[in-house]
Protein backbone atom coordinates (compact mmCIF):
# COMPACT_ATOMS: atom_id res chain seq x y z
CA UNK A 1 0.00 0.00 0.00
CA UNK A 2 1.42 3.64 -0.92
CA UNK A 3 0.23 5.95 1.80
CA UNK A 4 2.55 8.94 0.83
CA UNK A 5 1.08 11.85 -0.07
CA UNK A 6 2.72 15.47 -1.66
CA UNK A 7 1.18 18.48 -0.17
CA UNK A 8 2.00 21.17 -1.95
CA UNK A 9 5.70 20.19 -2.50
CA UNK A 10 5.85 18.90 0.60
CA UNK A 11 6.48 15.06 0.64
CA UNK A 12 4.96 12.83 3.41
CA UNK A 13 4.95 9.62 4.23
CA UNK A 14 1.53 9.13 5.31
CA UNK A 15 -1.22 11.84 5.23
CA UNK A 16 -0.70 12.33 9.48
CA UNK A 17 0.27 15.63 10.87
CA UNK A 18 -0.09 16.97 14.12
CA UNK A 19 -1.65 20.43 14.49
CA UNK A 20 -0.03 23.98 15.48
CA UNK A 21 -0.12 24.25 19.04
CA UNK A 22 -1.22 20.82 20.38
CA UNK A 23 2.43 19.26 19.84
CA UNK A 24 4.79 22.17 20.95
CA UNK A 25 8.15 21.60 19.70
CA UNK A 26 7.59 17.43 19.81
CA UNK A 27 9.95 16.95 22.96
CA UNK A 28 7.35 15.93 25.39
CA UNK A 29 5.75 13.39 22.36
CA UNK A 30 8.67 12.20 21.59
CA UNK A 31 8.94 10.52 24.98
CA UNK A 32 5.85 8.26 23.91
CA UNK A 33 7.06 7.02 19.99
CA UNK A 34 9.08 7.89 17.37
CA UNK A 35 8.35 11.13 15.76
CA UNK A 36 9.83 9.90 12.47
CA UNK A 37 6.29 7.57 11.97
CA UNK A 38 4.36 10.65 11.06
CA UNK A 39 3.87 12.50 7.79
CA UNK A 40 4.82 15.89 9.42
CA UNK A 41 5.20 18.11 12.09
CA UNK A 42 3.31 21.46 12.73
CA UNK A 43 5.13 23.74 15.27
CA UNK A 44 3.50 25.61 17.75
CA UNK A 45 2.80 28.79 16.57
CA UNK A 46 6.03 30.83 16.31
CA UNK A 47 6.38 34.81 16.05
CA UNK A 48 8.92 37.15 14.98
CA UNK A 49 9.80 38.21 18.82
CA UNK A 50 9.03 35.88 21.98
CA UNK A 51 4.93 36.35 23.28
CA UNK A 52 3.84 35.75 26.91
CA UNK A 53 0.21 34.73 26.22
CA UNK A 54 -2.76 35.38 27.68
CA UNK A 55 -3.36 35.54 31.83
CA UNK A 56 -4.57 32.20 32.93
CA UNK A 57 -6.73 30.40 33.03
CA UNK A 58 -6.27 29.24 29.71
CA UNK A 59 -8.17 26.15 29.38
CA UNK A 60 -10.67 24.23 30.28
CA UNK A 61 -12.89 21.19 28.99
CA UNK A 62 -16.34 21.26 27.34
CA UNK A 63 -18.54 18.85 26.23
CA UNK A 64 -17.01 16.70 23.74
CA UNK A 65 -13.99 19.12 22.98
CA UNK A 66 -12.31 21.90 25.00
CA UNK A 67 -12.12 25.33 25.18
CA UNK A 68 -8.29 27.45 24.91
CA UNK A 69 -6.95 30.67 25.26
CA UNK A 70 -3.35 30.27 24.90
CA UNK A 71 -2.72 34.00 23.27
CA UNK A 72 -0.33 32.16 20.97
CA UNK A 73 2.72 32.16 24.03
CA UNK A 74 6.27 31.21 21.92
CA UNK A 75 9.69 31.81 22.91
CA UNK A 76 9.93 33.15 19.23
CA UNK A 77 11.96 32.54 15.65
CA UNK A 78 15.59 33.25 17.07
CA UNK A 79 15.24 30.27 19.72
CA UNK A 80 13.48 28.25 17.96
CA UNK A 81 16.07 27.75 14.86
CA UNK A 82 18.85 27.91 17.63
CA UNK A 83 17.52 25.49 19.69
CA UNK A 84 14.16 23.52 18.88
CA UNK A 85 14.29 23.18 15.17
CA UNK A 86 17.90 21.11 15.75
CA UNK A 87 15.92 18.80 17.77
CA UNK A 88 13.25 18.56 14.89
CA UNK A 89 16.13 17.93 12.51
CA UNK A 90 16.83 14.41 14.36
CA UNK A 91 13.58 12.98 13.04
CA UNK A 92 12.48 11.81 9.50
CA UNK A 93 9.60 13.73 8.80
CA UNK A 94 8.30 16.48 7.87
CA UNK A 95 8.45 20.21 9.41
CA UNK A 96 6.09 22.80 8.92
CA UNK A 97 6.90 25.59 10.74
CA UNK A 98 3.03 27.93 11.63
CA UNK A 99 4.07 31.27 11.78
CA UNK A 100 1.83 34.18 13.60
CA UNK A 101 1.80 37.75 13.62
CA UNK A 102 0.53 41.06 14.80
CA UNK A 103 1.09 43.11 11.94
CA UNK A 104 1.54 42.48 8.03
CA UNK A 105 4.93 43.76 8.24
CA UNK A 106 5.82 41.07 11.31
CA UNK A 107 4.44 38.50 9.10
CA UNK A 108 6.55 39.23 6.19
CA UNK A 109 9.75 39.23 8.36
CA UNK A 110 9.26 36.59 10.14
CA UNK A 111 9.03 34.18 6.76
CA UNK A 112 11.86 36.24 5.35
CA UNK A 113 14.02 34.45 8.07
CA UNK A 114 11.83 31.26 7.97
CA UNK A 115 13.06 31.44 4.26
CA UNK A 116 16.26 30.86 5.46
CA UNK A 117 15.66 27.86 8.33
CA UNK A 118 16.18 23.77 7.00
CA UNK A 119 12.19 23.27 6.65
CA UNK A 120 9.59 21.96 4.61
CA UNK A 121 7.43 24.36 4.62
CA UNK A 122 5.11 27.24 6.27
CA UNK A 123 1.75 27.59 7.65
CA UNK A 124 1.05 30.90 7.63
CA UNK A 125 -1.29 31.78 10.95
CA UNK A 126 -4.15 34.23 9.70
CA UNK A 127 -7.19 32.47 12.41
CA UNK A 128 -6.28 32.36 16.15
CA UNK A 129 -9.38 33.91 17.97
CA UNK A 130 -8.17 34.28 21.14
CA UNK A 131 -5.09 37.44 20.54
CA UNK A 132 -6.52 41.14 20.85
CA UNK A 133 -4.70 41.81 17.67
CA UNK A 134 -3.44 40.18 14.02
CA UNK A 135 -4.84 37.21 12.86
CA UNK A 136 -8.46 37.32 13.01
CA UNK A 137 -8.27 40.70 11.83
CA UNK A 138 -6.39 39.44 8.28
CA UNK A 139 -8.25 36.36 8.24
CA UNK A 140 -11.79 37.01 8.10
CA UNK A 141 -11.96 38.96 4.67
CA UNK A 142 -11.39 38.01 0.81
CA UNK A 143 -9.14 41.19 0.52
CA UNK A 144 -7.65 40.46 3.93
CA UNK A 145 -5.97 37.34 3.60
CA UNK A 146 -5.18 37.70 -0.24
CA UNK A 147 -3.47 40.79 0.31
CA UNK A 148 -1.17 39.19 3.65
CA UNK A 149 -0.53 36.36 1.87
CA UNK A 150 0.78 38.28 -1.43
CA UNK A 151 3.10 40.11 0.71
CA UNK A 152 4.45 36.54 2.64
CA UNK A 153 4.86 35.18 -1.15
CA UNK A 154 7.17 37.58 -1.98
CA UNK A 155 9.80 36.58 0.69
CA UNK A 156 8.99 32.87 0.79
CA UNK A 157 10.10 30.18 -1.57
CA UNK A 158 9.16 27.45 0.67
CA UNK A 159 5.50 25.54 0.22
CA UNK A 160 3.00 28.32 1.85
CA UNK A 161 0.03 27.00 3.97
CA UNK A 162 -2.46 29.44 4.82
CA UNK A 163 -4.44 28.82 8.04
CA UNK A 164 -8.08 29.58 8.18
CA UNK A 165 -10.60 30.61 10.54
CA UNK A 166 -13.99 28.92 10.53
CA UNK A 167 -15.44 31.97 12.42
CA UNK A 168 -16.51 33.40 8.98
CA UNK A 169 -19.70 33.72 6.98
CA UNK A 170 -18.58 32.06 3.70
CA UNK A 171 -15.34 29.98 4.32
CA UNK A 172 -15.03 29.55 0.13
CA UNK A 173 -14.51 33.02 -0.41
CA UNK A 174 -11.71 33.35 2.13
CA UNK A 175 -9.93 30.17 1.03
CA UNK A 176 -9.94 31.72 -2.63
CA UNK A 177 -7.92 35.08 -1.31
CA UNK A 178 -5.99 32.86 0.06
CA UNK A 179 -5.35 31.06 -3.91
CA UNK A 180 -5.19 34.06 -5.03
CA UNK A 181 -2.44 35.35 -3.05
CA UNK A 182 -0.08 32.69 -4.28
CA UNK A 183 -0.28 30.32 -1.50
CA UNK A 184 0.61 26.48 -2.20
CA UNK A 185 -1.82 24.87 0.27
CA UNK A 186 -4.88 26.12 2.65
CA UNK A 187 -4.69 24.72 6.47
CA UNK A 188 -9.10 24.23 7.65
CA UNK A 189 -10.21 24.78 10.46
CA UNK A 190 -8.95 26.12 13.56
CA UNK A 191 -10.65 26.31 16.18
CA UNK A 192 -14.50 27.88 16.72
CA UNK A 193 -14.83 30.91 19.22
CA UNK A 194 -16.74 29.74 22.48
CA UNK A 195 -17.14 30.65 26.14
CA UNK A 196 -18.11 28.50 29.40
CA UNK A 197 -19.34 30.30 32.33
CA UNK A 198 -18.72 29.15 35.94
CA UNK A 199 -22.32 29.66 37.39
CA UNK A 200 -21.41 29.98 41.01
CA UNK A 201 -18.78 32.77 40.23
CA UNK A 202 -21.25 34.10 37.23
CA UNK A 203 -18.31 34.95 35.11
CA UNK A 204 -16.42 33.48 32.48
CA UNK A 205 -14.17 30.48 33.21
CA UNK A 206 -10.96 31.94 30.94
CA UNK A 207 -9.14 34.80 31.65
CA UNK A 208 -9.15 36.07 27.99
CA UNK A 209 -13.42 35.75 28.45
CA UNK A 210 -13.68 33.62 25.13
CA UNK A 211 -11.53 30.65 23.75
CA UNK A 212 -11.63 28.63 20.80
CA UNK A 213 -13.42 25.29 20.90
CA UNK A 214 -11.70 22.39 19.54
CA UNK A 215 -12.20 18.49 19.65
CA UNK A 216 -14.51 15.75 18.21
CA UNK A 217 -17.26 18.45 19.18
CA UNK A 218 -16.33 20.58 16.00
CA UNK A 219 -15.93 17.92 13.56
CA UNK A 220 -18.81 18.08 11.58
CA UNK A 221 -18.54 21.71 10.85
CA UNK A 222 -14.94 21.02 9.48
CA UNK A 223 -16.29 17.97 6.86
CA UNK A 224 -18.75 20.56 5.87
CA UNK A 225 -15.81 23.83 5.62
CA UNK A 226 -12.89 20.95 3.92
CA UNK A 227 -15.48 20.13 1.54
CA UNK A 228 -17.22 23.40 0.33
CA UNK A 229 -13.42 25.00 0.25
CA UNK A 230 -12.43 21.71 -2.02
CA UNK A 231 -15.15 23.06 -4.40
CA UNK A 232 -13.70 26.53 -4.86
CA UNK A 233 -9.98 26.22 -5.02
CA UNK A 234 -7.25 24.08 -6.87
CA UNK A 235 -4.68 23.75 -4.10
CA UNK A 236 -4.45 20.64 -2.01
CA UNK A 237 -6.12 21.25 1.35
CA UNK A 238 -4.86 19.95 5.15
CA UNK A 239 -8.15 19.19 7.17
CA UNK A 240 -8.31 19.35 10.71
CA UNK A 241 -11.10 20.14 13.57
CA UNK A 242 -11.76 17.20 15.86
CA UNK A 243 -10.15 14.52 14.51
CA UNK A 244 -9.24 11.48 16.84
CA UNK A 245 -9.02 8.31 14.43
CA UNK A 246 -8.45 6.61 11.38
CA UNK A 247 -12.44 6.76 10.14
CA UNK A 248 -12.09 10.58 11.36
CA UNK A 249 -9.16 11.17 9.15
CA UNK A 250 -10.40 9.23 6.09
CA UNK A 251 -13.78 11.42 6.51
CA UNK A 252 -11.70 14.59 5.82
CA UNK A 253 -9.81 12.91 2.61
CA UNK A 254 -12.83 11.57 0.92
CA UNK A 255 -14.22 15.29 0.86
CA UNK A 256 -11.40 16.75 -0.53
CA UNK A 257 -8.17 16.70 2.40
CA UNK A 258 -5.02 16.04 0.93
CA UNK A 259 -3.66 15.39 4.64
CA UNK A 260 -4.65 16.42 7.81
CA UNK A 261 -3.67 17.41 11.47
CA UNK A 262 -4.82 16.17 14.85
CA UNK A 263 -5.23 18.54 17.64
CA UNK A 264 -6.91 18.08 20.82
CA UNK A 265 -6.79 14.30 19.96
CA UNK A 266 -2.98 14.54 21.17
CA UNK A 267 -4.38 15.80 24.94
CA UNK A 268 -6.64 12.89 25.02
CA UNK A 269 -4.18 10.41 24.21
CA UNK A 270 -0.40 11.03 22.70
CA UNK A 271 -0.63 8.23 21.02
CA UNK A 272 -3.73 9.70 18.81
CA UNK A 273 -1.53 10.51 15.64
CA UNK A 274 0.30 7.08 16.10
CA UNK A 275 -3.10 5.03 15.92
CA UNK A 276 -4.70 7.46 12.92
CA UNK A 277 -1.68 6.05 11.16
CA UNK A 278 -2.56 2.54 11.69
CA UNK A 279 -6.48 3.53 11.36
CA UNK A 280 -6.04 4.78 7.78
CA UNK A 281 -3.86 1.99 6.71
CA UNK A 282 -6.44 -0.73 8.07
CA UNK A 283 -8.92 1.20 5.91
CA UNK A 284 -6.83 0.82 2.84
CA UNK A 285 -6.98 -3.25 3.82
CA UNK A 286 -10.72 -2.97 4.26
CA UNK A 287 -11.58 -1.73 1.31
CA UNK A 288 -8.59 -2.92 -1.06
CA UNK A 289 -6.63 0.35 -1.43
CA UNK A 290 -3.77 0.42 -2.89
CA UNK A 291 -2.82 4.20 -2.92
CA UNK A 292 -4.21 6.52 -0.32
CA UNK A 293 -4.79 9.45 -2.97
CA UNK A 294 -7.14 7.41 -4.77
CA UNK A 295 -9.67 8.17 -2.12
CA UNK A 296 -8.90 12.02 -1.87
CA UNK A 297 -12.05 14.21 -2.85
CA UNK A 298 -14.15 10.70 -4.02
CA UNK A 299 -16.98 11.34 -1.70
CA UNK A 300 -20.16 10.27 -3.24
CA UNK A 301 -23.18 13.44 -2.44
CA UNK A 302 -26.54 12.36 -2.36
Amino acid sequence: MNTQINLAGIKMKNPVTVASGTFGYGREFSEFFDLSKLGGIITKGTSLKPKSGNKPSRVCETASGMLNSIGLQNPGVEYFAENDLPFLKKFDTAIIVNACGSTVEEYVELCRILNTLDIDGVELNLSCPNVKEGCMAFGNTYEGVKHVTSEVRKVLDKPLIVKLTPNVTDIASIAKGVEDGGADAVSLINTLLGMKIDIDKRKPVLANNTGGLSGPAIKPVAVRMVYQVAQAVNIPILGMGGIINGDDAIEFMLVGATAISIGAGNFIDPYTSINTVKGIEDYMKKHNIDDINEIIGKVKMN
